[in-house]
């Protein structure tokens, strides 16, 4: 529940001027094993699109209060047509260590600003949707950087089943005992039965390289349940 979940990018295109939704996640990686809620919401009007979600995880103490937090916003700004836009965003969050039950610290999820160029590709009756954008991070008191991110929607079976998603691969500097890295990609594939226009059911793949100060490849399964508002 990284980023731009839903593909809801053809929303602005087929009229749909606001959808909200929330989703609660059951992590099954390892290490994990926890519940994390993730509010979207996309909104167009004459001037672009917004979007932003706020994450929470809950393993905190032996009662599984909320541990950490993250949220995205981006704006894309579009007042002359065609399938460019100019894109500016912000990430941030906080987390907490909890150890042998006690939660005793937290740290800081490093601010970024983005911004760059977004470029919307559809079939002809929008059931397959891929946003591709080319973006400057900064990544605040630690570099500049980069980032390209696709984000796709495909709906099947006459919207019965969605496969959505994003990936992401930017560059940042990050040291692992004796090991530097110098690139993070991250992926969350997610694969939708719509019971209703409101109820869906499903999950993702979390596909992670160097991500969360986490060395290495990762590969981390939820099981999800989601109500559009």
């Amino acid at each position: 529940m990284k980023k731009l979940l839903t593909g809801l990018f053809v929303m602005a295109v087929i009229g749909a001027q606001a959808q909200t939704n929330l989703q609660v996640n059951y992590d099954f990686g390892e290490g994990r094993k926890y519940v994390t809620t993730t509010l979207e919401m996309f909104k167009a009007d004459k001037w672009g699109n917004t979007f932003f979600f706020v994450d929470y995880d809950f393993n905190a103490q032996k009662e599984n209060h909320p541990s950490g937090s993250y949220m995205e916003i981006a704006r894309c700004i579009n007042t002359w047509g065609g399938p460019f836009s100019l894109q500016v965003e912000y990430n941030g969050g906080l987390g907490t260590f909890d150890v042998a039950g006690s939660t005793f610290g937290g740290y800081a999820i490093n601010s970024a600003w983005l911004g760059g160029v977004d470029y919307f590709m559809h079939s002809a009756d929008f059931s397959k949707t891929l946003n591709l954008k080319l973006l400057y991070k900064e990544i605040v008191g630690k570099q500049h950087s980069a980032q390209f991110t696709g984000v796709w929607g495909i709906h099947m079976l006459n919207k019965k089943l969605s496969f959505t998603g994003f990936a992401d691969l930017w560059l940042e500097d990050n040291t692992f005992g004796t090991n530097n890295t110098s690139m993070i990609f991250l992926s969350e594939p997610q694969l939708w039965y719509n019971f209703t226009e409101n109820l869906s059911a499903g999950g993702e793949v979390e596909i992670s390289s160097n991500f969360g100060g986490n060395e290495g490849f990762m590969v981390n399964p939820t099981l999800a349940l989601k109500w559009n508002f």
